[in-house]
């Protein structure tokens, strides 16, 4: 059976800066019309990076859930931007760490019922010390974790980020 859905008509619902809302019409594969609503977004990109057998987190707050959250250095795909580019960039930012390069571990899609996100979890190589640059608004701490202590905090439900977990899971248990 041919699962694809065509989009008949899209209305745009909310155009935001970090996020779009639209509602469209599609065509389902048994030709009844459906509605689905969909959340757009640039995407992100995230960097697992492993210094002296130690691991980076940063630790921020999370509006959203109104808590503290700890997480891999990630951010946000500014439009038309390489998604290598930005794992790069984001663990200067957040950690001063200058990665010579990173390689593509795996994509992700974190929540396929309602948004096109795509995650890009990438391993960084080669290392320069520089200064943390966050943005505007941006108050992180980049804490770093022997590969022991983040299984036990996995075991004891203390990261709760998903993009996190999947990548810390994988480079961890590989």
């Amino acid at each position: 059976m041919d699962f694809k859905e065509t989009t008949l008509n899209s209305q745009t619902l909310f155009n935001g800066k970090i996020i779009s809302l639209k509602r469209d019409e599609v065509l389902l594969p048994n030709g009844k019309h459906s509605f689905r609503e969909v959340v757009t977004h640039n995407g992100g990109a995230s960097v697992i990076c492993e210094i002296d057998q130690k691991i980076c987190l940063v630790k921020q707050f999370r509006y959203p859930y109104g808590e503290t959250v700890l997480e891999i250095p990630a951010g946000k795909l500014n439009v038309g931007e390489d998604p290598k580019q930005t794992a790069i960039r984001e663990l200067e930012e957040e950690c001063g760490i200058k990665a010579d390069d990173v390689e593509l571990l795996f994509t992700v899609y974190p929540t396929p019922g309602y948004t096109n996100e795509k995650i890009y979890i990438y391993k960084a190589t080669g290392f320069t010390k520089t200064k943390q640059n966050l943005d505007e608004g941006e108050f992180v701490e980049s804490i770093w974790y022997d590969k022991e202590t983040l299984n036990k905090m996995i075991d004891n439900g203390e990261i709760k980020d998903g993009k996190t977990l999947i990548a810390l899971l994988w480079y961890l248990r590989k």
